[in-house]
């Protein structure tokens, strides 16, 4: 349906929107999980579009703030939205379930593609579709990487940050973790020296949005649900809840009889960190985490690496889901269950990784929601969101150049460059960046080109 023809809420007696029973908001949120495709900013689109637009389950302005929130924090913004819209409609249940069903059916898919991966990689028609996809990539990054430098770098000093972060990560190989703090920091001072440029945006659509698609369920004037009023004791019992729980699933894993076994807590223990320390998004995260998985831990190579993010775009739910990828490969490459059992081995590193990464941002939702709904109309977090945002567009930036290294020269800089995965990321660029062709049919069509080239003997 398309936006200009919103279907809202039914009324109730008084005029106003009724609430919306649970059963529904559960069919809605798990049809989304197998949805989402097209990364953060898709997904994020689709969101707005059915529950803002379409649906009017909330206003664009309590959209808009929950969104800045979830800018804010590491982890995935998308999955922490719907957590959020979730948990203001239907309390720690309603979170529990958006957020759950947002990663569920993306953990089934990649576990399922990460195992043909394994198992029938050098296949030639595997061979073929992955050639095919691994420049298309390339493209997918850098046009990441343009959406959010047009929407954030909006002054000459957050340029320069950018160029900073992408100098830092490339030539000097500087932590993704450090870069945010710095960023975050000058973007405070930009705030104050040039709040123009590190300001919030979008506050002035709240009104037309209501007048073109009517009332909402959750409005700009509603009052907080008495689940989301500010407590103390609310936010420590969350928070204790979600630090017990995770101390008890590290110490099982800690504990495990194997000592090849207890690579599962070297991966709590680091999607963990990545979790806490991650900001900016998928694209954003995963410089750190091949930092660590590739080069500290070696779960996974380089190339593995680039062919795990080729399985994740053509998947729904979070990009960052690849973490999934990096457990199932980890586990299986390394026996940690014996190797009688390396389908277990996987499916238990995917199940850590995805348990462990995700676990942060359910906590930092269901406790800081009700501190959030206190600030609405606040935009004291713009000016560091806005040096951070700008710091993400470098680091996007040097991982577009890291995945163009590996893809075009696949022997090592200054071997054999290979023409044909160039013409083929060359495509893809103008496919997205002239005629703005979605992930999907882009991984598609690029994965049936390579197989068709393969075939011929082309590549």
């Amino acid at each position: 349906m398309s936006a200009g023809t919103p279907s809202g809420p039914a009324a109730d007696a008084g005029g106003a929107p009724a609430p919306i029973p649970f059963g529904e908001a559960l069919r809605f949120w798990l049809k989304l999980g197998f949805v989402s495709f097209g990364g953060p900013a898709g997904q994020i689109a689709i969101m707005h579009e059915e529950l803002v637009e379409r649906r009017r389950w909330i206003s664009e302005g309590r959209f808009l703030h929950a969104l800045n929130y979830c800018m804010v924090l590491p982890g995935p913004e998308a999955q922490q939205l719907a957590t959020y819209i979730g948990w203001l409609m239907h309390r720690t249940a309603g979170g529990l379930v958006a957020g759950g069903l947002f990663v569920l059916p993306s953990l089934f898919v990649l576990i399922a593609l990460s195992w043909v991966y394994l198992a029938f990689g050098d296949v030639p028609a595997v061979g073929g579709v992955l050639a095919g996809v691994k420049p298309a990539v390339i493209a997918i990054v850098a046009a990441a990487g343009w959406r959010i430098a047009s929407r954030s770098l909006k002054h000459p000093a957050a340029w320069a940050i950018a160029l900073a972060a992408f100098v830092a990560t490339v030539a000097f190989d500087v932590p993704f973790p450090a870069i945010v703090f710095v960023a975050a920091a000058l973007g405070v001072l930009g705030g104050r020296l040039a709040p123009a440029g590190f300001g919030g945006a979008g506050a002035g659509r709240h009104a037309a949005a209501r007048a073109t698609y009517g009332p909402a369920v959750i409005d700009d004037d509603t009052p907080p649900p008495a689940h989301a009023r500010t407590s103390r004791t609310g936010l420590a019992t969350v928070a204790l809840a979600g630090f017990v729980l995770w101390v008890i699933a590290y110490a099982a894993l800690r504990s495990a009889g194997s000592p090849d076994a207890r690579v599962y807590a070297d991966m709590a223990g680091f999607f963990t960190k990545a979790a806490l320390l991650t900001f900016g998004g998928a694209y954003a995260v995963l410089p750190y985490v091949y930092q660590g998985a590739v080069e500290h831990y070696g779960w996974l190579t380089g190339p593995q690496m680039i062919d795990g993010l080729a399985l994740g775009e053509t998947t729904p739910g979070p990009l960052i889901m690849i973490v999934a990828f990096v457990g199932f490969v980890g586990g299986w490459t390394l026996q940690a269950l014996g190797p009688d059992a390396l389908v277990a081995a996987g499916i238990a590193g995917a199940v850590v990784a995805t348990f462990f990464t995700f676990l942060p941002s359910f906590v930092f939702i269901l406790a800081g929601g009700p501190l959030v709904e206190r600030t609405r109309g606040s935009l004291r977090v713009a000016a560091p969101l806005a040096g951070i945002s700008a710091a993400v567009v470098g680091v996007i930036a040097s991982l577009a150049l890291f995945f163009a290294r590996h893809v075009l020269w696949p022997d090592g800089t200054g071997g054999r460059f290979d023409a044909v995965a160039a013409a083929i990321g060359v495509a893809a660029a103008v496919a997205v960046f002239r005629f703005r062709v979605g992930v999907v049919p882009l991984i598609l069509g690029c994965g049936a080109l390579g197989l068709a080239l393969r075939w011929a003997g082309l590549h």
